[in-house]
């Protein structure tokens, strides 16, 4: 039990000590590129979705 306290102990120095936690614009700017990334990729697979869809539908009235 003592090394599991000891090892909390140390994570909390860690956390509040030693990391280098971003500020919050760049961490607002950091989200928006995420969002942004995710919207694009989404839409991207979505277009290559209704083509193959297109295709397949031609392919199988032939």
């Amino acid at each position: 039990m003592r090394r599991f306290i000891n090892y909390l102990k140390e994570s909390y120095v860690e956390l509040t000590k030693k990391v280098s936690w971003p500020s919050w614009p760049k961490l607002q700017s950091s989200a928006l590129l995420v969002l942004g990334t995710t919207i694009l990729l989404a839409a991207l697979i979505f277009v290559i979705d209704f083509a193959f869809q297109n295709i397949m539908e031609f392919i199988y009235k032939l």
